[in-house]
């Protein structure tokens, strides 16, 4: 296999794991905006806990993306950051406007009015950045990107302004939702709290399959590519299908409370999502022009990156496995501590 293509297959699988644990924090993010009611401290509690000692480490998968783009396909980058620039400058201050508002937050007095402002600022953020996330992913996938803009909004605003990017924003949106609903369940024991976040997380599946259809159905003008290859190929169909049946799986095992696997099914779902998008999209890493191929650095830079992806992987994944089994081992593993009580 070509070292393009393998340096492309992992942009695909570290976009999912940001995906399934940056987008969790994401959406729960917004449902701290959303909560209402008497349980609205502690449903504000919850989250804070939930994501309080991994959110750091979560991003390591949003500079590994830009890192390996910017390295190994360099023209694709230079395409990407300068048409899309106003989106991805908003996405990287909501981004750090999030953290800086989270750990203040968290440290600040907890009852005064900086406090909520804090509050606020960090929901409001996790609101905007996965929208913003999800229209450039949108922008990239439709490809219209003007070569001779003949006016700053042509050749800045509108590839990214349109309806498909626009409706990709919103399911990337949904996702990080249905996600943080469902892993939201199984981090309380309080079962007005499960009862609160099953609700929520049946409601984001429901809409979030919806919503997929109709990008699909967006795509036939916005994004011709994707279009064609998910509904005139037999691989196209098989993945819809096994999408749609992961969501219903995912909403019978919800309303039969067997969280751990409705969890599973949810992760499942967004994975295949993803990763029929960048089947569909191969080789093109921004259509109709660019591919991974006539966008790449040359073979020693490539060789070099692929390398020093080696050696990180030997320190990466086990410090991530170290660090979830601590602070996440009740949820994933099943691990209790010295105590007998079991980590949050």
């Amino acid at each position: 296999m070509e070292l393009e293509v393998v340096l492309a297959t992992v942009l695909l699988i570290a976009l999912t794991f940001y995906a399934l644990l940056g987008g969790a924090d994401f959406g729960a993010g917004v449902w701290h905006l959303l909560a209402r009611g008497p349980t609205r401290r502690a449903q504000h509690q919850l989250i804070g806990e939930a994501i309080g000692p991994i959110w750091e480490a979560n991003h390591v998968w949003l500079i590994l993306i830009v890192t390996i783009l910017f390295t190994a396909f360099p023209r694709a980058y230079v395409h990407i950051s300068t048409t899309l620039h106003i989106p991805l400058t908003i996405l990287v201050i909501g981004i750090v406007l999030r953290g800086s508002a989270f750990a203040f937050r968290h440290y600040d007095i907890k009852d005064d009015d900086i406090h909520l402002r804090w509050d606020q600022l960090f929901a409001i953020s996790s609101l905007i950045s996965p929208l913003l996330l999800g229209i450039i992913i949108g922008a990239i996938t439709a490809g219209h990107f003007p070569v001779n803009a003949g006016n700053f909004f042509d050749g800045y605003i509108s590839p990214w302004l349109q309806l498909f990017p626009l409706s990709m924003g919103l399911l990337t949106l949904l996702l990080f939702l249905y996600l943080a609903a469902t892993y939201l369940i199984l981090e309380s024991r309080d079962l007005t709290l499960q009862k609160i976040f099953r609700k929520r997380a049946i409601t984001a599946a429901l809409l979030a399959g919806l919503l997929e259809e109709v990008v699909l159905y967006l795509g036939r003008s916005g994004a011709p590519r994707l279009w064609g290859e998910l509904t005139t190929s037999l691989w196209g169909g098989l993945i819809q299908l096994g999408v749609g049946s992961l969501t219903v799986a995912a909403i019978i095992l919800l309303v039969t409370q067997r969280y751990w696997w409705a969890r599973t099914c949810a992760i499942l779902q967004v994975t295949l999502t993803i990763w029929t998008w960048g089947l569909a999209q191969f080789p093109y890493l921004m259509p109709p022009d660019l591919t991974v191929f006539n966008t790449s650095a040359p073979g020693i830079t490539l060789q070099f990156i692929a390398g020093a992806l080696l050696v990180g992987t030997l320190f990466l994944f086990p410090s991530l496995f170290y660090l979830l089994r601590i602070f996440k081992g009740s949820t994933l593993f099943g691990y209790k501590r010295p105590n007998g009580k079991e980590s949050l």
